[in-house]
């Protein structure tokens, strides 16, 4: 007797689940807390707005991404880790999408495994799927000494086709039907993730995304829909 593979949904994190970059919206509070400088914080500012404006582009994102991901040199994973959580009701609570949890519920009525994968920080993605009980989180791991300090190297980078590749093994690991699954993403940096299922769907998408989905006859949808929540208790 055959075993029927088990099917999964992707969800790409900013701008698909979230309004907003969940990495650069932290950098207040760690300002405040000493971790990140002024400069540091203006920029993240700088970069958010533009993030609004233009989405993820590659050309513009990327040294954001390192600098936001490289700079908690020497801070303490448990220091980020409970920062994250004290502030995270406020920050990004509020900005999650009705129609990103209204997608969680069919997918789960359906018996769909449920993953995030972002290039965020575990940090920050880890804490969000626990909020949202969601199964399991694929994020960009920042490396970390035998004292619990970061070294200011990255262990894994979530990103492009770094994230296909995480997907894969999944997918081997728990028996994932890739040809039967979904993902979503806004960015066109996200291609190599949505071409690995049989169901991939632009949410939200910068316009090389949209260009393409037009091109492949992939799902369009627009996401519009913020609200505040409380906590959530995991299905």
């Amino acid at each position: 007797m055959l075993t029927r593979l088990m099917e999964a949904a992707f969800f790409d994190l900013d701008k698909t689940v979230i309004a907003k970059s969940s990495v650069l919206a932290f950098g207040r509070p760690l300002y405040r807390e000493g971790l990140l400088s002024r400069s540091a914080l203006l920029k993240s500012a700088s970069n958010q707005a533009i993030y609004a404006i233009r989405g993820p582009a590659e050309a513009r994102m990327e040294g954001a991404r390192d600098k936001m991901l490289s700079i908690t040199g020497g801070w303490e994973q448990a220091r980020v880790t409970g920062i994250v959580r004290e502030t995270f009701e406020k920050i990004v609570a509020p900005i999650i999408y009705a129609e990103a949890l209204e997608l969680f519920e069919e997918h789960l009525d359906a018996g769909r495994k449920i993953f995030l994968v972002s290039w965020s920080p575990m940090e920050i993605v880890s804490h969000l799927a626990e909020y949202l009980g969601i199964d399991e989180c694929i994020a960009s791991r920042s490396r970390v000494d035998a004292e619990g300090r970061y070294t200011g190297e990255l262990e894994f980078y979530a990103y492009g086709p770094h994230k296909a590749t995480a997907i894969r093994d999944a997918a081997d690991r728990d028996g994932i039907d890739l040809s039967r699954s979904y993902a979503y993403s806004d960015s066109i940096t996200d291609a190599p993730m949505l071409e690995l299922v049989g169901h991939p769907v632009a949410v939200n998408p910068d316009r090389e995304l949209a260009r393409l989905a037009r091109q492949r006859e992939w799902e369009i949808r627009e996401f519009d829909q913020p609200i505040p929540l409380r906590r959530r208790v995991p299905t």
